[in-house]
């Protein structure tokens, strides 16, 4: 596995906010010790990837700072939008830690996407190495942004073991959703795919931190409103990983309504528990979960969403066999232990 080096992990904003990538971020940096690397957090400014001027001028003081003879891992929230005077100034091996192309967030206007992309394009041509979460990922980053397919690593996400969930105990059906409330998680479209399901039982619960767009928050707040579904669509807001595992443990379906994923981490966890699952194949998430495990529907399209979880919900045959798959392939998740390994393989290589 070769010899201890220094890196230097930079990660912008709250490590303890309750997102797949911050998650992702967290495991990485508990376990890269025991993979031989002796790493250090350093945080960056919040603000990413949007940061204002004073956010960047103290983003270039803390990485000036950071050792020559350390491999510096950036996340990519905060690395696609560094600038090029301040990529160039560092002396460490840089390598960019992707989850997705911050140009592929859902939502963003054609001029917006197009300057993100041109970006990140720039900024991985500093890079040394790049570590993405997914295959699709790394297909998108030679894709979209340019970079070299043989410096790329997959990292995919660790999956926890878990008891398979015992479900809701009864009718309705509990539904389950995870993610913040943000436009690339297409609630408003679940929402509109659900209100076509009235004549059959069913609740939803949303699991989700509405804080990253409030705006989008609000705007499915009344959208639940106006369709008259405030009774059945229950909104829990951020949770707490004892009360996130409650959650999956209570429901009978797990929902995905994304439009984009990197990897999919809710789906994996999903997985883990034996839940039958509804969702859209945006991004890396129709590879994530097999199919026999899932119903899988375009990101966008409400009538096919709806005609899904209407199958679901309603024949228990299919629902079990789905239920059955998706525990099989739980099992043969990856482990956090082994994506520790993987990445710390990369950081090596890097500093040669």
């Amino acid at each position: 596995m070769g010899g201890r080096i220094p890196v230097t992990f930079a990660i912008p904003g709250d490590l303890g906010t309750r997102t797949g990538g911050y998650g992702y971020d967290r495991r990485v940096l508990a376990l890269l010790p025991d993979c031989g690397i002796d790493v250090r957090y350093l945080a960056l400014p919040g603000g990413f990837p949007a940061p204002g001027a004073p956010e960047l001028d103290e983003t270039a003081r803390l990485l000036g700072l950071v050792p020559q003879d350390a491999v510096l891992l950036v996340d990519g929230l905060a690395f696609g939008v560094l600038p090029e005077t301040l990529l160039t100034s560092l002396r460490s091996p840089l390598v960019a830690l992707v989850h997705h192309p911050l140009g592929l967030e859902t939502g963003l206007p054609a001029s917006e996407r197009a300057r993100l992309i041109a970006c990140e394009a720039r900024a991985l041509a500093h890079a040394r190495h790049c570590i993405v979460t997914s295959a699709m990922t790394a297909r998108l980053v030679t894709q979209e942004l340019g970079f070299p397919a043989g410096q790329i690593t997959v990292a995919e996400p660790g999956t926890d073991a878990a008891p398979r969930a015992r479900g809701s105990g009864g009718y309705p059906a509990t539904l389950f959703a995870a993610g913040s409330i943000i436009p690339r998680k297409g609630y408003d479209v679940l929402i509109g795919a659900l209100a076509r399901l009235r004549d059959i039982d069913w609740r939803l619960v949303i699991a989700g931190s509405p804080a990253r767009a409030p705006q989008t928050a609000l705007e499915l707040q009344a959208q639940i409103a106006a369709l008259g579904l405030g009774q059945r669509v229950i909104l829990r807001g951020d949770l707490s990983e004892a009360e996130l595992d409650a959650a999956y443990d209570r429901a009978d379906i797990f929902v995905m309504s994304s439009h984009f994923e990197g990897y999919g981490m809710v789906l994996a966890e999903a997985m883990a528990r034996g839940l039958p699952i509804v969702m859209t194949r945006g991004g890396a998430a129709a590879e994530t979960v097999p199919d026999a495990a899932a119903l899988k529907v375009s990101p966008g399209e409400a009538p096919a969403l709806a005609a899904a979880l209407r199958r679901m919900i309603t024949d228990k045959g299919l629902r079990q066999d789905c239920a059955n798959a998706a525990w099989e392939a739980g099992q043969d998740l990856p482990r956090w232990n082994g994506t520790a390994r993987i990445i710390a393989d990369a950081l090596r290589a890097a500093a040669r």
